[in-house]
């Protein structure tokens, strides 16, 4: 079987905001949109996570609540993130799609039998007020805010992480070993040695087929199994989700049964935080340097993203611009004739997740599109 590296972005929590108004949500939609066309791979769908106690809540005190059904109302808001631009080529995805449901269910069965996985009784705190499971411990539930909870005993999907059982490995990094992030792997060291996989939602991949009613996936681990649903839809076997470290550290335990299926292994690509912020101080410079708005535009929602997977630590305002100065250099420096095949090299570098080359000028002036690639990434609101 060929190895086939395909760039998902790590599935972008559904909340009331655009794309427009809120541009660093889509800075792992972008560099994944990026690194793909370098690849030659075809648009691939967005990912969104909706299954979120923030969404409960707000269907539950929509007026429409009767009339308008949960996924409904998910899947206006997802297209209302794109508008007024276009929407995604390559469509959007989310953690509820029949065919990461259906996955789901598939390598939850399978963990199941072969011993990983487990339902057993589980101490657990209930909300006495709306009977939310708050967890292990007693606190505020945080679906409506009351301050007891009562012990209770309830079967509940688990992993009990055996001892020698890292929940995450420098090989689960799409990026040179040295360039592994220490903090995360001694985060995931520290999780309880037993992780619960089921959760109380409204919305989600419901686990009554497995005999637990009223639960759902936890959503850590569904969003896993929809960058694998994705990743299969195109024949990829190597797919690499681009994600924050914040979101990373969050994640990834939850994920450590679900990164693997036959002989397709899902990888991450980090990236750090993007200052679109900051963007007025951008404009003057821009000015000042004579930028274009097209490259001012490139640079925004195609140098920048990539710009973060190589500076995982965050881009500072404080960098735009001399970030800004190197774009311009690079994209004078640009070919004549537009290029119609990226170079071997670069391919070879995008494909193993080094991310060097985009501080390379040359390197980068070959790899600059001709037009922008947008596909529902539009630019910042009041940045023009």
């Amino acid at each position: 079987m060929t190895m086939t590296v395909l760039y998902l972005n790590g599935p972008v929590q559904n909340g009331p905001f655009t794309l427009a108004a809120r541009p660093g949500k889509a800075a792992g939609i972008r560099a994944a949109e990026a690194l793909n066309t370098l690849l030659g791979a075809e648009p691939v769908p967005h990912l969104w996570n909706t299954v979120t106690l923030a969404g409960d809540l707000r269907h539950r005190a929509a007026p429409d609540r009767d009339t308008v059904g949960r996924q409904e109302r998910e899947d206006h808001l997802i297209a209302a993130k794109y508008e007024p631009g276009p929407a995604p080529a390559g469509g959007v995805l989310t953690d509820t799609a029949p065919a990461v449901v259906t996955l789901a269910l598939e390598m939850t069965e399978h963990l199941l039998a072969e011993g990983a996985l487990a339902v057993v009784p589980t101490a657990v705190r209930l909300c006495t007020c709306c009977g939310h499971m708050t967890g292990v411990i007693a606190h505020t539930c945080r679906a409506c805010g009351h301050h007891d909870a009562r012990p209770h005993t309830r079967r509940l999907l688990v992993w009990d992480r055996p001892p020698d059982t890292p929940a995450l490995t420098r090989d689960d990094f799409h990026a040179h070993p040295a360039r592994a992030p220490g903090h995360l792997l001694t985060i995931a060291q520290n999780v309880p040695a037993r992780l619960i996989l089921s959760r109380t939602r409204d919305h989600g991949i419901s686990l009554a087929p497995l005999g637990l009613d009223g639960l759902v996936l936890d959503p850590r681990a569904a969003l896993h199994i929809a960058a694998l649903a994705a990743a299969d839809l195109h024949g990829a076997t190597q797919p690499v989700m681009t994600i924050t470290e914040n979101a990373a550290a969050n994640v990834a335990a939850y994920g450590a049964l679900f990164r693997r299926r036959n002989a397709t292994r899902l990888r991450y690509a980090l990236h750090g935080r993007i200052p679109y912020d900051d963007t007025g101080a951008l404009q003057r410079l821009c000015e000042v340097h004579r930028v274009s708005q097209t490259q001012r535009e490139q640079f925004l929602t195609w140098f920048l993203p990539l710009c973060s997977l190589h500076l995982r630590s965050g881009i500072t305002p404080a960098q735009l611009g001399g970030l800004l100065k190197f774009w311009r250099r690079a994209h004078l420096a640009r070919p004549h004739t537009p290029r119609s095949v990226v170079s071997a090299e670069l391919r070879r570098r995008v494909a193993t997740g080094d991310m060097r080359w985009v501080m390379d000028a040359p390197t980068l002036s070959q790899a600059i599109p001709e037009h922008p690639v947008t596909h529902g990434s539009t630019e910042p609101e009041g940045a023009s």
